[in-house]
């Protein structure tokens, strides 16, 4: 038994130091009309914290270092712009250009477009390094920052994201000089787009045709780079993509 009675395991929650959270957040909007309706939305921001969620654990859990763990939270996205749209297309029966019959009417008449584009900065990422020689059961090593950082933007295995050369691995008994989510794994932009034609039967019924793309650029959103500073020639490049959660 324990010093207090207990073999069991024991979890303690309780918040880890404070969060905060600033941002200028501005809209554009044009209400349905004249078969047009667009949102634009941006936010410019940063978030925070010791903790990216109040049940994790922190990157350093030794007391006396706990103030480390303040760093740019994991989830923060410095830039957030979207626009959306409903577009009716101007022709045919009863709109602005050929609304008086014929072919040209009846072929580009009856059309409808749809958008959302999202452009959004990227997600910030930790150098890490091994944690042998800082010997602190537990707790995250982060890399020696040894050179300005230089951003190469390279993608695939034989180009680095970011200059390798900038970081280097930790053999003393201590914490590295990096700091916590100081780098930015690459933005995303994508582009939903999808066209929708009418055809009407008769006064009643109306056939719809339509045609939805997610990414429809086929544009690759790419993953963080490898953030370990001993991972040899892996280390900064990048190698996969990310989810969207729209790929099914």
């Amino acid at each position: 038994q324990g010093r207090f009675g207990r073999d069991a395991a024991t979890g303690e929650l309780r918040p880890i130091g404070t969060g905060h959270y600033d941002s200028m957040q501005a809209q554009l909007q044009r209400r349905f009309r004249v078969g047009l309706g667009l949102t634009v939305n941006y936010t410019w921001g940063k978030s925070i914290n010791f903790v990216d969620n109040s049940s994790n654990t922190p990157n350093i859990q030794a007391l006396q270092y706990m103030n480390l763990n303040r760093s740019v939270s994991g989830f923060d996205r410095k830039h957030n712009f979207a626009v959306t749209n409903v577009w009716e297309l101007p022709f045919g029966k009863g709109k602005q250009w050929l609304s008086g019959g014929g072919a040209a009417s009846a072929i580009l008449g009856g059309w409808q477009v749809n958008s959302i584009l999202s452009l959004i900065s990227g997600p910030p990422f930790t150098v890490s390094a091994d944690g042998t020689s800082l010997n602190l059961p537990g707790s995250s090593q982060q890399a020696d920052q040894v050179g300005p950082v230089k951003k190469l933007g390279g993608i695939g295995a034989s180009s680095p994201f970011y200059d390798q050369s900038s970081f280097a691995d930790v053999n003393q008994p201590r914490f590295g000089t990096s700091g916590f989510n100081i780098l930015r794994a690459p933005g995303i932009g994508n582009w939903d787009f999808g066209v929708f034609r009418e055809f009407s039967i008769s006064e009643r019924f109306k056939l719809q045709f339509r045609m939805e793309s997610f990414n429809f650029t086929n544009t690759p959103h790419f993953d963080y780079p490898d953030g370990n500073v001993a991972d040899g020639s892996d280390f900064m490049t990048v190698t996969g993509v990310t989810n969207l959660a729209r790929e099914g």
